[in-house]
């Protein structure tokens, strides 16, 4: 970039045509994300700003950013969070970034929680806390509790329950799965995003996936249901009866993922729901 007059309107296209030249997909939005986070204002306040003049240190900002997101590195570890559910969620190198295939889930287990008078939810590998937390906004009735393996997840997880308001109303448990005898249950929905990508489709996930999330929380192993598998045989004795256990796959693993909740005795395999692009996406079971 030139030392000549740098306004917002020039700076976003500049970096959107320099950060499409570097493989983003996205190119225009990481620009506006990343010049609102180093501006300090919503991203739709640069619409009104394209004419004003930005400063070296906000540029200086910027550059280093940007530089960083050509890299590869996720815009939102960048900038430290990701909106999720339309809420805000902090976001760390330990937890996965919030994706909005994930919502799904999330209307599903409301759905469900919001047919009982008190419903019992636990989000298992809850990562960032994404799930558990915007289930705890929109179910002020509920019971949760929200699992991870990860220390570090359960601290920015703990974190964005209480930047929400809802700290008090969910247990962080560290726990493999429904390991930890708190978890006994019965619960009336089990949700989890966990780890799905087979060992062999590692490789070929996008840069900024592959180098910088957390891969224990990416690759299950050689059919991508591993576990998905465990969490089953876990499932089922601590889901209540009629209780529904909800968790996140992908297309290349569908048949992966259903053949693992059929294999479990006292779960009878619902119907899969898609994604906004028409993949199949939450697969369910329901304790006989």
């Amino acid at each position: 970039m030139s030392d000549e007059q740098w306004t917002v309107g020039r700076l976003l296209a500049w970096t959107t045509d320099w950060l499409a030249t570097r493989g983003s997909e996205s190119a225009r939005l990481d620009a506006e994300v990343l010049l609102a986070s180093v501006r300090g204002c919503p991203r739709i306040a640069l619409y009104t700003a394209f004419d004003v003049p930005v400063g070296e240190a906000e540029r200086a900002r910027f550059r280093e950013l940007v530089k960083r997101r050509g890299e590869g590195e996720p815009v939102a570890y960048l900038v430290g969070s990701r909106e999720f559910f339309s809420l805000a969620f902090a976001v760390t190198k330990d937890v996965l970034v919030p994706r909005p295939e994930t919502e799904g889930l999330v209307v599903r287990a409301l759905d469900l929680g919001r047919g009982a008078a008190a419903p019992r939810l636990v989000d298992v590998g809850t990562g960032s806390g994404a799930i558990a937390v915007a289930l705890a906004k929109h179910l002020p009735q509920a019971t949760l509790a929200a699992t991870d393996i990860s220390v570090a997840a359960l601290a920015v997880a703990r974190g964005n329950a209480a930047s929400h308001g809802v700290a008090n109303r969910i247990e962080f448990v560290e726990c493999d799965l429904l390991a930890d005898p708190r978890l006994a249950g019965p619960w009336d929905v089990i949700v989890s995003n966990p780890p799905y990508v087979r060992d062999d489709e590692f490789a070929s996930l996008p840069r900024d996936v592959r180098l910088h999330e957390p891969r224990t929380a990416l690759v299950a192993g050689p059919t991508g249901g591993e576990v998905i598998a465990r969490l089953a045989a876990e499932a089922v004795t601590r889901l209540a009866p009629g209780g529904w256990l909800l968790v996140e796959g992908g297309p290349t693993v569908a048949a992966a993922v259903e053949a693992a909740l059929t294999s479990v005795a006292g779960l009878v395999l619902g119907p899969t729901l898609k994604d906004a692009a028409g993949l199949p996406r939450i697969f369910q079971a329901r304790r006989g």
